[in-house]
């Protein structure tokens, strides 16, 4: 639904909101309290003073428009007051992923040129003791974190810093209340590091007119309002839950809270009951994985049972995506399967959830087709950083899963064949419904949600913006009846030594949905033959061992077990029997520790590092290259 107030800036949208509900005392935020283990409502009214607060601290301190303020902090109220903040100034907000190690915060402290860093724990405030000698710009680390006795003189607390700033702000409230009027739509809001699978960040310069004219248009696909209310737990520095679950939730006059942490999710879910859920697609894996290793281990009469309230929620979806009324007996053998089978699986999600959405990766078809068939809708969209981020987004009415949907409005997208740099077909998120299908070829953008450029980075802007002013995503798709399909990024794209053109992640989709396979990385960058590194999924190999009665008394021995080693073959037997010849598999190896964002291996959106992951593993490569005759790379 459309947004609750109109608004071209950050700044607006916040006063325009907190006037719609002044004075109802409507929570807006809420977290769980560590010490009584109570969920704490924070109103619009609350949200309001703390934000004056700190806004009134930081200009104290000299914070002016266009100056930066960085955030090292978990997803919680902390975090929206000082991006609100920061934005009322007319300042910038730098947010930083809390898994980045010292020495990378310190990049992008440095590079960002950030006066203020606000810290969440003890961990990020060593970080930012560590660094803060080598950021000149950094005048003051602000920490939520119980100060230590012997803290620097640079280290403030968050309480005494909100309490100097309230006093601050009543003081100056006329003056400081203009900034906010002051700030324009093309003014600068947040510099977004992209964490990139390969060389350092980039500072990705995003506008108040690019996100507010992004949750304008997307608010048009998604159905948000002022009865919902979201669990938060993807980073609010990466752009999607910032723009998804931040900014376009408040601008429908939602709710938000925090969960404790990943590992707390499915107990907040239980406790919160949000009625929309944003995520990335390795959580809608996982709780597909777990739902069918939990049937599997069922009474065959429960598993038979299960099997068949699917096939009637899938017979039920088909329809409603066709437009036709099911039979009466559908009707009612659907009704019986939600209350023996789907029921206790929304339950798992709260009972309340009316959709999801999916976005930073794309959703394997099967999962998609299997949410919609138990009754709930994942909505999976597309974008990049660059774009703040929502390019695309599957309308509610009428998902394809396999495809990231339609352009959002205000967008135009362009289809440029890779061989000759022809635009093959383009397609403006207003001319829908459409039937546009297009070969595959690099996609482009144009739209007020693209980015102003890279900071500090001019050769790399001038890289990804032609003279035609197009964005070049690096992304290959196309249009299918007016739905986009995306392939592959072309940096991933492998070249093998006969010079076939190779898109890895179509493949590993495929292989991921064996049960044995948590992970995989699909290698052969000039190489004669594709090969690939697998995690597996211990846990159904452990069931497996001691369903079949294998030894194995570690880990490792387990993986090197003849039993198991035949379990992989036939997975890539099996795909390799439908793949064209240059995308067969001819080698694996299994690896004991997985990938993830604290060893290097995964961004902080959960996406292989591919480079890290094939210098990390070099000599294995080598090995099996050399094994299977061929070591050319």
């Amino acid at each position: 639904m459309p947004a609750l107030v109109a608004f071209e800036t950050i700044p607006q949208l916040f006063y325009r909101l907190w006037d719609h509900f002044r004075g109802q005392q409507r929570p807006v935020l809420s977290y769980k309290d560590k010490r009584t283990k109570t969920w704490v409502n924070i109103t619009w009214e609350e949200l309001e003073q703390q934000v004056h607060a700190l806004a009134g601290y930081l200009y104290k301190q000299g914070v002016r428009p266009g100056d930066r303020v960085a955030i090292l902090s978990e997803n919680r109220p902390e975090w929206v007051i000082t991006d609100l903040a920061t934005q009322i100034l007319g300042g910038v907000n730098v947010a930083l992923y809390t898994s980045l190690p010292a020495s990378q915060v310190g990049y992008i402290v440095r590079d960002a040129g950030a006066r203020v860093l606000v810290v969440s724990s003890a961990v990020q405030l060593r970080k930012a003791e560590a660094i803060f000698d080598d950021c000149p710009e950094l005048q003051e680390v602000i920490t939520l974190s119980t100060m230590r006795k012997d803290h620097p003189a640079y280290v403030r607390a968050w309480d005494e810093v909100l309490a100097e700033g309230a006093a601050y702000w009543t003081e100056h409230a006329t003056e400081l209340s203009k900034l906010a009027e002051q700030v324009q739509p093309d003014d600068l809001s947040a510099l977004i590091y992209t964490s990139g699978t390969t060389g350092l960040p980039k500072g990705v310069m995003l506008t108040h007119r690019n996100f507010c004219s992004n949750v304008l248009a997307s608010l048009h696909r998604v159905d948000f309002g002022p009865q919902d209310h979201h669990i938060s737990f993807l980073p609010l520095c990466h752009s999607f839950e910032r723009t998804a679950g931040y900014t376009a939730v408040l601008a429908c006059g939602a709710r938000i809270s925090y969960a404790e942490s990943i590992e707390a999710l499915s107990q907040n879910l239980l406790e919160v009951r949000p009625t929309v859920m944003i995520s990335v697609p390795r959580l809608f894996e996982r709780v597909y994985n777990a739902i069918h290793k939990s049937v599997e281990k069922s009474p065959p009469l429960r598993r038979k049972i299960f099997h068949w309230a699917v096939s009637v929620g899938h017979r039920m979806a088909a329809c409603r995506q066709a437009g036709r009324k099911p039979s009466p007996l559908l009707q009612m053998q659907h009704r019986i399967a939600h209350r023996l089978v789907f029921q206790k699986l929304h339950d798992r999600l709260g009972g309340r959830v009316r959709f999801a959405v999916s976005g930073g990766a794309a959703l394997p078809k099967h999962i998609g087709e299997f949410f919609l068939a138990i009754g709930l809708t994942i909505i999976e969209g597309y974008g990049l950083t660059e774009t703040a981020p929502v390019l695309a987004v599957n309308p509610m009415d009428r998902p394809r899963f396999g495809t990231v949907g339609w352009i959002i409005p205000g967008v135009t997208i362009a289809i440029q064949r890779l061989t000759d740099g022809k635009i093959i077909g383009q397609l403006s998120g207003d001319d829908y419904p459409s039937d546009l299908t297009t070969e595959e070829g690099e996609i482009l953008v144009k739209g007020p949600n693209v980015m102003k450029g890279y900071w500090n980075n001019e050769e790399a802007t001038r890289e990804v913006f032609d003279a035609e002013g197009w964005f070049h995503t690096g992304d290959v798709g196309r249009f299918d009846q007016g739905y986009l399909i995306i392939t592959d990024r072309i940096k991933h794209m492998i070249v093998s030594r006969g010079g076939k053109n190779i898109y890895p992640g179509p493949i590993e989709e495929q292989l991921a949905r064996e049960p044995w396979i948590d992970q995989i990385v699909v290698i052969g960058e000039g190489r004669e033959f594709l090969t690939a590194l697998i995690v597996p999924d211990f846990e159904a190999l452990r069931q497996y061992a001691q369903e079949h009665g294998l030894k194995a008394e570690t880990d490792e021995a387990l993986l090197n077990h003849p039993d198991i080693q035949t379990l992989f073959e036939q997975s890539l037997r099996r795909y390799n029997r439908h793949a064209p010849a240059h995308e067969r598999i001819r080698a694996f190896r299994l690896l004991q520790e997985p990938f993830t964002i604290e060893n290097g291996l995964l961004t902080p959106t959960l996406k292989p590092r591919r480079r890290q992951i094939e210098t990390h593993y070099a000599d294995l490569i080598a090995a099996m290259y050399s094994e299977f005759g061929s070591n050319s790379n």
